[in-house]
């Protein structure tokens, strides 16, 4: 057997699973073109606030309104997978309370792929869009010169913030096999990537140690946005940012799988 069969079989079943929940999605169409639209503003709204920001101060701990951009283009794209991908996510600690979350046991499938498959959000997709378009956008400005090692240094480092994201959402997640109710962590997890689009170097001391290596929110968008938009200066922690990123998942797979050992249903 090829050592890529199960791989295709993998993305066989994805495929197949997917197909079926965007045709039962798309008959809401309306919740698509509001929520993409929602999403839309947002963005305006916050390079606005940057812009105003900018219009008094020339640049903020040495960072320009252009490099920020970058920046915020690059989360755009960072957090889109947790957001496409794994929007499963939201929905543990319900299916855990509610019992529903045993059917994963009885299926020849890796539980994490199984459960994540389940559910595309393609609202997501505009925001994949709108983080290219921010960053091409700052790109420009800032004059910045690709060629095919630095889209696929890019698309590298793109894989290993998104992987921060999702692996700090997984862990936050997986509290539901422990919490009665783990909305709060949930919900604290994914309002610390408010944090990521900003230069750490702007935060305090502490600030600055929580949010690299304890809640490594600052490589979700800063450390490895940051060595791109600078040719020195780079701070040593972008160099690292992919391993960091494989660490946080593999963490939190962990952590997934010690939840699912432990749980057994809701005993109703």
């Amino acid at each position: 057997m090829s050592a890529l069969a199960p791989v295709r079989h993998y993305a066989r079943i994805y495929r197949r699973l997917q197909a079926q929940y965007i045709k039962s999605r798309l008959q809401y169409r309306a919740d698509f073109v509001v929520a993409s639209f929602g999403m839309v503003v947002t963005t305006v709204v916050t390079i606005v606030l940057f812009w105003v920001l900018f219009r008094s101060v020339p640049d903020i701990a040495g960072w320009t309104f252009d490099e920020l951009l970058f920046i915020y283009g690059f989360y755009l794209l960072a957090i889109s997978p947790m957001q496409v991908l794994f929007d499963a996510m939201w929905g543990l600690r319900m299916d855990v309370t509610e019992g529903s979350f045993i059917k994963y046991y009885f299926r020849p499938l890796n539980m994490l792929f199984y459960y994540v498959s389940e559910r595309f959000d393609l609202k997501g997709i505009s925001q994949v869009v709108i983080g290219v378009v921010v960053l091409v956008t700052a790109s420009a400005r800032l004059d910045l010169e690709w060629d095919l090692g630095s889209v696929l240094l890019l698309v590298g480092v793109l894989i290993g913030a998104s992987l921060v994201q999702i692996g700090i959402m997984i862990t936050a997640a997986s509290m539901a096999f422990w919490m009665t109710d783990s909305w709060p962590v949930l919900s604290f997890a994914w309002r610390l990537r408010e944090f990521a689009p900003y230069p750490i170097t702007i935060m305090s001391g502490f600030m600055r140690l929580l949010l690299t290596y304890v809640l490594p929110v600052a490589f979700i968008a800063f450390y490895p946005a940051s060595r791109f938009v600078r040719s020195g200066d780079v701070p040593w922690q972008a160099a690292i940012a992919p391993l960091v990123g494989v660490a946080a998942f593999l963490v939190s797979y962990r952590v997934w799988r010690a939840g699912t050992d432990r749980w057994s249903g809701t005993g109703s």
